[in-house]
């Protein structure tokens, strides 16, 4: 279960408004999204979150690059939500380079066999090294814990440090701390 809402600043305070993610496809399309619920190009704030097994908090001020923090990335990566909000950019990964290599090694065929030749690998399940985790992540795989800008909203009141300290319930503490808690309370 998901819960998903846009925190705009007015000069009257903050208002918020629960937001549908369904036709959101990329960072760019939930940035866009933001952008017309400013008011002025000010900040707006939108919060996603999964039943206590992560948040995220996407901060757009005006035409500037959106910031992003998320509460656990690997829980993150599990969720088509999460997987909007880990950019490349934000892995520290060159864009597009996934790819990039996929595309080259079906051009030149390296699956390890000679055109026509049958693939033939041996079945050694007593094989002890693990070149791969089981769950399919590989030496991208995202990083366990918290990921992105931890001083996204330290200067709206809630410092890094309290932020990395969130864990159930932080849409509510993060509301409480921007003084938005009873507009954000509304749409929960």
């Amino acid at each position: 279960m998901y819960f998903a809402a846009l925190l705009a600043r007015t000069e009257d305070g903050w208002e918020a408004s629960d937001t549908e993610l369904d036709d959101v496809e990329t960072l760019s399309d939930l940035t866009d999204l933001a952008r017309e619920a400013s008011v002025d190009e000010d900040t707006v704030l939108v919060f996603i979150e999964q039943e206590d097994a992560w948040f995220g908090v996407v901060r757009v001020d005006g035409e500037e690059d959106p910031r992003i923090f998320i509460s656990d990335a690997t829980a993150a990566a599990r969720s088509s939500y999460g997987e909007i909000l880990l950019t490349d950019e934000l892995l520290g990964r060159e864009p597009g380079a996934d790819d990039t290599i996929a595309a080259l090694e079906e051009l030149v065929g390296l699956d390890g066999t000679e055109d026509g030749e049958p693939d033939i690998t041996p079945d050694n399940d007593n094989d002890d090294t693990n070149d791969e985790d089981d769950d399919g992540l590989d030496a991208d795989a995202v990083p366990a814990g918290p990921l992105g800008d931890t001083g996204i909203l330290a200067d709206l009141g809630l410092p890094e440090a309290e932020l990395l300290m969130l864990r159930t319930d932080a849409l509510v503490e993060i509301a409480d701390a921007l003084g938005a808690a009873e507009v954000m309370e509304a749409v929960r």
